[in-house]
This record gives C-alpha cells, sequence and structure tokens, in this order.
C-alpha cells in the first residue's frame, strides 16, 4: 500500500463515524491531490468554521467558500477541502451536496438560507405541552421533504400527557396532518420512545428541527447521553421557550450516527418548496 493510499484509508476509517463512505471519497479525490485533507463541518461562526479531520477540529477560515449568493456559504454538515497547515488555515472547497435545508429569511427580502446539508433524516421536534400548530408542522414536513432527508415527527414531553387515551388522539391528529410519515411521541424525562428514536438516528445525519421550547437541546442531551447542550426553562405564562441553542452544532452520537441540533425557528418561510409542498 502506498503512503497516499495509507493516509486515505486511515482518514477514512476516522471520519466513518461522521457519515464518509465511499462516494465522498471518490468525490474528494481531486482535493485529495492537491493535498488537501476532507473534514466535516461541525460549527459556522462568522467568516470561521470547525472542521473535524482525520487528525482532530480545527478551525479554519472560510473566505475561499464566502460567494454573494446566500445558498453556497459553507454550513454545517458539508464536507470541506481543509489545508493541512497554516495560519490560518483555510477551507478551499467544500464537495456538493446530497441534500441541503434552504428556508426563506425572515427579512423582507426574497432570499433563501442554508440550514443544514447532507442530512438523511429531519427530525420536527413538537411539544405537547403547548396547544398543536398543524400548520406549522405541515410547513417544517415541506420544508423537510424538499430537502431530500425523511422527516420524522417527535411529539416531546409526552410525560405531560399521562393520558394514553389523549395521547393517541392527538397522535391521529399529527398522522393525518403528515401523510406517511412516522410519528413517534418521546418524553427525554421517563425515557418513553427514546430506544426507538435512537435506533433512527443511529443511521445517518439527522437534523432537529423546531420552534424554541419544542425540546430540542434536551431531546439531543438524551440521545448523547450527556449534558452537552444548554437546556432553558420555558415560559410559564404561555409555554413558549427561549432561544438556547444559538448556533447549528453536529454531534456524533455515542450508538451511532450524527445529529446537527439547529436554534429554535421562529417562522418556517419556505423557499422554492414547490416538490415538498406536493
Amino acid at each position: 500500500m502506498s503512503l497516499s493510499s495509507a493516509s486515505s484509508s486511515s482518514s477514512s476509517s476516522a471520519l466513518a463515524a461522521l457519515g464518509w463512505d465511499d462516494a465522498w471519497a471518490a468525490e474528494f479525490a481531486p482535493y485529495a491531490v492537491q493535498g488537501l485533507l476532507p473534514g466535516r463541518v461541525v460549527r459556522v461562526d462568522r467568516g470561521q468554521c470547525d472542521v473535524v479531520t482525520a487528525d482532530g477540529t480545527v478551525r479554519a477560515d472560510t473566505a475561499f467558500v464566502t460567494p454573494h449568493d446566500p445558498l453556497r456559504v459553507i454550513c454545517t454538515g458539508d464536507w470541506a477541502a481543509v489545508e493541512p497547515s497554516g495560519n490560518p488555515r483555510y477551507v478551499k472547497a467544500y464537495l456538493p451536496r446530497r441534500t441541503a435545508f434552504v428556508r426563506s429569511t425572515s427579512s423582507q427580502r426574497s432570499e433563501g438560507q442554508i440550514l443544514a446539508a447532507n442530512v438523511d433524516h429531519a427530525i420536527i421536534a413538537v411539544s405537547l405541552a403547548v396547544e398543536l400548530d398543524l400548520g406549522r408542522i405541515e410547513r417544517f414536513l415541506a420544508l423537510a421533504w424538499e430537502s431530500g432527508a425523511q422527516p420524522l415527527v417527535v411529539l416531546t414531553k409526552a410525560d405531560l400527557v399521562p393520558d394514553p387515551a389523549t395521547r393517541a388522539y392527538l397522535v391521529q391528529d399529527v398522522e393525518a396532518a403528515a401523510p406517511g410519515v412516522q410519528v413517534l411521541t418521546v418524553s427525554s424525562l421517563t425515557g418513553d420512545g427514546m430506544d426507538v428514536l435512537a435506533a433512527v438516528v443511529a443511521d445517518g445525519t439527522s437534523v432537529l428541527l423546531g420552534i424554541s421550547g419544542a425540546g430540542k437541546s434536551t431531546l439531543a442531551n438524551a440521545l448523547l447521553g450527556a449534558d452537552v447542550m444548554e437546556v432553558r426553562a420555558t415560559r410559564e405564562v404561555d409555554g413558549k421557550g427561549r432561544h438556547t441553542t444559538t448556533t447549528r452544532n453536529l454531534l456524533a452520537l455515542p450508538g451511532g450516527g450524527v445529529l446537527i441540533d439547529t436554534p429554535g425557528l421562529r417562522g418556517v418561510g419556505l423557499w422554492d418548496a414547490e416538490a415538498g409542498v406536493g
């Protein structure tokens, strides 16, 4: 085995837990020839990003991958080509995305915002602590379908609805609004339903979507088996949440799979989502 082949094999092995496979390796081949390192973007923050490579997590400058088109900027979940050394180190390119979550921005301008890339499962977290908003669930589903990922609706805080008949009624309402989509009730407090959810997210990359207060960070901590994400209580007056997660974070799960936790979305604007709506 050549030195380059051994290096490639080592990189593939180290990155496999983050979703690296033979197809990604083939896409990366032209960059490997240039001496660049493959890595997955776990966080983007104002002109820089954290990238996990076979050598560990590196902080890299995104000046080379910051076009004027907001849909083409690098984002959490991308597979990047990073310089092996330098101060600063630069991301020189990212690989073509298999899937991409795009929503309309909250501004008056008609433009899209990229939320996450290369996602297999879209977990739409909905709290049972407040009245269900089926219209919002439908918009999240359209966003998920349009991205190319498989949606899953997770009704959180099931312990707050102890009556099985009431829970079943709520599930039926959501199933009616989400044809062809699995609807799962879970409780991070009691652990109910978490084994089923863990089995889903163990296969590939999953993104957590939902409004603030839906229990996304608590759900992430339960799946991670540790208090990695900060959790804040919802307001008692109206049950609404307060933003805890402020950036998109990519986290490797102990049972396999990768999880991207996103900030709570106040609005779910659809961007060019004709197929997703259909």
